[in-house]
Order: structure tokens, then C-alpha cells, then sequence
């Protein structure tokens, strides 16, 4: 099982912050595949999958910003009803926990993921190897 990473930012949740952070991943070439946004109480975090995680991570701590680096898993669904139900039952049937998750659909409307963030991905890894999943190869990210 190959990784995939999530970038979160972390940021005042003011107009223009997004604005910021996604110019200077344009401005680098870097393609964003998958992203959401959490804030509460004026603080937010937007977490992004892009295809160049780890020179987005060092341009954005180089521009000053407040940056981590997730580890994720990314599980393939179908992309039809039921696609996600089917794949967050096995994680549940696992005792996986979901500490975050965004949706990344590869080749418009062919493939689907779920991106999961969960607290130990070796522990989930070895706990879903025996399960007919299939898993985003960081290859394939464009």
C-alpha cells in the first residue's frame, strides 16, 4: 500500500486567506486534486491532496504559512450510490476511526477515492490488506 499525503494549513478564517494559500500553489504549477475546509471560532484548517505534496509543503512553510503533512490513505469506491457506504463499512467493520476524509475523483467520473486520515495508518494498513480494496498509488496522482 503506497502513500498519499495531506497538506493542512492553518489559518484566521478571513476573506482572502484561500485566496493566498491557492496562488501560490498556482503560481508553482501545483494541481489541487482534493481539498475541504474546517473552521471554527474564527481559526480554520483547509487540507489539500495535490500532485506535488512535497514541494507545496515546503513552498507554503517557506512563505510563511502553518503547515502540516498527513499521512492518508487513499481507498478506491465505486463512484455511484452506495460507493461510499461500501468502503466506510469495511473501515468500520475494522475499527478504523476516521479523523478526516475529502473525496478525490480520478479520471472524471471513472474512479473515485476516499481520502482518510486516521491515527495509525500502519495499524489500518495492515488491517485492510486482506480486503478486496483497492488503493491510490501516488503514481497515479496527477
Amino acid at each position: 500500500m503506497n502513500k498519499v499525503y495531506m497538506i493542512s494549513v492553518f489559518a484566521e478564517n478571513k476573506p482572502g486567506r484561500l485566496e493566498r494559500v491557492t496562488k501560490v500553489l498556482a503560481e508553482a504549477n501545483i494541481n489541487i486534486l482534493a481539498f475541504s475546509i474546517t473552521s471554527t471560532n474564527g481559526f480554520g484548517v483547509i487540507k489539500f491532496m495535490v500532485n506535488k505534496w512535497k514541494e507545496a509543503y515546503d513552498l507554503l512553510r517557506e512563505k510563511g504559512f502553518t503547515v502540516s503533512l498527513n499521512e492518508a490513505i487513499g481507498i478506491e469506491m465505486k463512484d455511484q450510490p452506495g460507493g461510499l457506504y461500501e468502503v466506510v463499512k469495511i473501515l468500520s467493520s475494522k475499527g478504523i476511526n476516521i479523523e478526516s476524509a475529502s473525496v478525490y475523483v480520478a479520471e472524471t467520473r471513472k474512479r473515485a477515492y476516499l481520502i482518510v486520515e486516521v491515527e495509525d495508518t500502519s495499524k489500518a494498513k495492515e488491517l485492510l490488506k486482506d480486503e478486496n480494496l483497492k488503493f491510490l498509488n501516488p503514481e497515479e496522482i496527477q
